[in-house]
Protein backbone atom coordinates (compact mmCIF):
# COMPACT_ATOMS: atom_id res chain seq x y z
CA UNK A 1 0.00 0.00 0.00
CA UNK A 2 1.34 3.84 -0.19
CA UNK A 3 -0.52 6.92 1.52
CA UNK A 4 0.70 10.58 0.51
CA UNK A 5 -0.12 12.36 3.49
CA UNK A 6 0.40 16.25 3.78
CA UNK A 7 0.70 17.70 7.60
CA UNK A 8 -0.38 21.51 8.11
CA UNK A 9 0.45 23.32 11.25
CA UNK A 10 3.59 24.63 13.39
CA UNK A 11 5.74 21.15 11.50
CA UNK A 12 8.85 23.04 10.10
CA UNK A 13 11.70 23.52 12.19
CA UNK A 14 10.65 21.44 14.76
CA UNK A 15 12.20 18.22 13.44
CA UNK A 16 9.09 16.46 12.11
CA UNK A 17 10.98 15.35 8.93
CA UNK A 18 13.58 13.60 11.32
CA UNK A 19 10.51 12.56 13.82
CA UNK A 20 9.10 10.69 11.06
CA UNK A 21 12.14 8.89 9.21
CA UNK A 22 12.52 7.51 12.40
CA UNK A 23 9.59 6.29 12.92
CA UNK A 24 9.00 5.12 9.48
CA UNK A 25 12.38 3.35 9.53
CA UNK A 26 11.37 1.41 13.19
CA UNK A 27 8.33 0.35 11.03
CA UNK A 28 10.03 -1.15 8.28
CA UNK A 29 8.05 1.57 5.78
CA UNK A 30 9.95 3.37 2.50
CA UNK A 31 9.20 6.50 0.89
CA UNK A 32 10.47 10.18 1.47
CA UNK A 33 9.05 12.95 3.42
CA UNK A 34 10.05 17.13 2.44
CA UNK A 35 8.86 20.82 3.80
CA UNK A 36 6.52 22.04 1.58
CA UNK A 37 7.00 26.09 0.48
CA UNK A 38 3.87 26.87 2.00
CA UNK A 39 4.58 25.12 5.68
CA UNK A 40 3.53 22.00 5.42
CA UNK A 41 5.52 18.90 5.38
CA UNK A 42 4.69 16.40 2.90
CA UNK A 43 4.76 12.35 3.20
CA UNK A 44 4.52 9.46 0.91
CA UNK A 45 4.83 6.26 2.87
CA UNK A 46 4.70 2.76 1.42
CA UNK A 47 4.68 -1.10 3.10
CA UNK A 48 1.59 -2.71 4.84
CA UNK A 49 -1.36 -0.57 5.81
CA UNK A 50 -1.18 -1.75 9.63
CA UNK A 51 2.33 -0.18 9.76
CA UNK A 52 1.11 2.79 7.44
CA UNK A 53 -1.61 3.67 9.82
CA UNK A 54 0.48 3.57 13.13
CA UNK A 55 2.94 5.92 11.75
CA UNK A 56 0.00 8.34 10.36
CA UNK A 57 -0.98 8.24 14.59
CA UNK A 58 2.42 9.76 15.02
CA UNK A 59 1.89 12.22 12.57
CA UNK A 60 -0.71 13.66 13.85
CA UNK A 61 0.95 13.78 17.32
CA UNK A 62 4.43 15.11 15.85
CA UNK A 63 7.97 15.62 17.82
CA UNK A 64 7.93 17.53 20.86
CA UNK A 65 7.70 21.48 19.46
CA UNK A 66 5.06 20.94 16.51
CA UNK A 67 1.97 21.49 16.42
CA UNK A 68 0.06 19.24 14.22
CA UNK A 69 -3.67 21.36 12.96
CA UNK A 70 -4.23 19.08 10.33
CA UNK A 71 -3.33 15.33 8.37
CA UNK A 72 -4.88 14.97 5.12
CA UNK A 73 -4.44 11.18 3.86
CA UNK A 74 -4.28 9.72 0.14
CA UNK A 75 -4.65 5.87 -0.34
CA UNK A 76 -3.07 4.68 -3.29
CA UNK A 77 -1.72 2.31 -5.27
CA UNK A 78 1.86 1.33 -5.20
CA UNK A 79 3.21 2.80 -8.66
CA UNK A 80 7.01 3.17 -7.80
CA UNK A 81 8.75 1.50 -5.71
CA UNK A 82 11.24 2.94 -3.04
CA UNK A 83 14.14 0.99 -0.99
CA UNK A 84 14.39 2.93 1.86
CA UNK A 85 12.69 5.76 3.70
CA UNK A 86 14.54 9.73 3.01
CA UNK A 87 14.73 13.06 3.60
CA UNK A 88 14.30 15.26 0.97
CA UNK A 89 14.18 19.05 0.06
Amino acid sequence: MKAHVVISGFVQGVGYRHFIRSNAQKLGLTGWVANVPDGKVEVLFQGPKEKIEEVILLCRKGPFLAEVEDVDVEWEEIEESFSDFKIIS
